[in-house]
Formats: C-alpha cells, sequence, structure tokens
C-alpha cells in the first residue's frame, strides 16, 4: 500500500488508533456535501405547505443537520472534536425528484477537515426530515449522501465531477 493510499485510522498493526495531527500546519478548511430524500408528491407537497403534524420541517431538519455536524465527534469514533466549526445547511424541495435536496458547508480553521461534519451534518437534516414525515409516508428514500468538494490542509483541494454531483 502506498504512503498516499494509506488508511490514516490504523497503526502500523491494523489496529484503530487516533490521528495525530498536533505537527500539521493550521489552515482554511472547507467541505461541502450533499444528500436527498425522495417521496411521494403529496408528502412533498405536505412539507412546502407547512401541513405536518410535527411542526415545520425544514427549519427543524436545519437545526439539527447544524447541531449533528457540531456534535461530530461525539458520534463518529476518532473524529477530531473541532470546536469554533461553522455549519451552514441548504434545503430545497425538488418536485422532479419528487423529493428535497440538502446541502451542507462545513468550515474550519485547523489542524484537521471537516469532511465528516459537512457529511453528518447532511445524513442528519434528512433523516430528521424522514422522522418529521414518517407517519404519512414511510418509504421515503434517502440517498445519495457524498462529499461534494474539500479544500485546505496537505491533501489540498478536491471536487467532484458535475456529472457525478447531480446524480
Amino acid at each position: 500500500m502506498s504512503a498516499e493510499s494509506r488508511l490514516t485510522h490504523l497503526d502500523a498493526d491494523g489496529q484503530a488508533t487516533m490521528v495525530d495531527v498536533t505537527a500539521k500546519e493550521e489552515t482554511r478548511r472547507i467541505a461541502v456535501a450533499a444528500g436527498r430524500i425522495r417521496m411521494q408528491p403529496q408528502t412533498l407537497e405536505a412539507f412546502v405547505e407547512g401541513r405536518l403534524e410535527k411542526g415545520e420541517a425544514f427549519a427543524v431538519a436545519r437545526l439539527a443537520g447544524i447541531q449533528a455536524g457540531k456534535r461530530t465527534a461525539e458520534l463518529i469514533p476518532l473524529c477530531h472534536a473541532l470546536p469554533g466549526a461553522s455549519v451552514g445547511i441548504d434545503i430545497d424541495p425538488d418536485p422532479d425528484l419528487p423529493g428535497v435536496r440538502v446541502r451542507a458547508e462545513a468550515r474550519y480553521r485547523g489542524r484537521t477537515g471537516v469532511e465528516m461534519e459537512a457529511l453528518t451534518a447532511v445524513s442528519v437534516a434528512l433523516l430528521t426530515l424522514y422522522d418529521m414525515a414518517k407517519a404519512i409516508d414511510r418509504g421515503m428514500e434517502v440517498e445519495s449522501v457524498r462529499l461534494l468538494s474539500k479544500e485546505g490542509g496537505a491533501s489540498g483541494t478536491w471536487h467532484r465531477s458535475e456529472a457525478v454531483e447531480e446524480g
């Protein structure tokens, strides 16, 4: 296995370990992730018109995603805590799916990336949307959660191709 493709969370004996980032330079880190939830057209209509019994689904999902992004280290073992990280969520109904697209951007200045924060934020926002409407549509499908881009750190900038991004 080359140094570039080495799994960073395994030690020489193959045991899970926390990555030591103390010698890394602090840089600005940005990660963007996205996902979507498909649903029946009438379920999307209930979301958009605010007719769900549990309340304003988009606001609740946005807050849940932000909170989850900030608490990623508590949810994913070996993920570094990133105090002061910024997480933003965009939620867009898409009648062509039909469903809702969610996008998260995480920003941080430090020694480790924010990809997991962005991915966690998207995942929890989507799961919250499912929770808000499961009483009327248990067949909803959360799908295509993926990293779209990351900037900063030793590995530099990476962007998913647009053809795959829309998925």
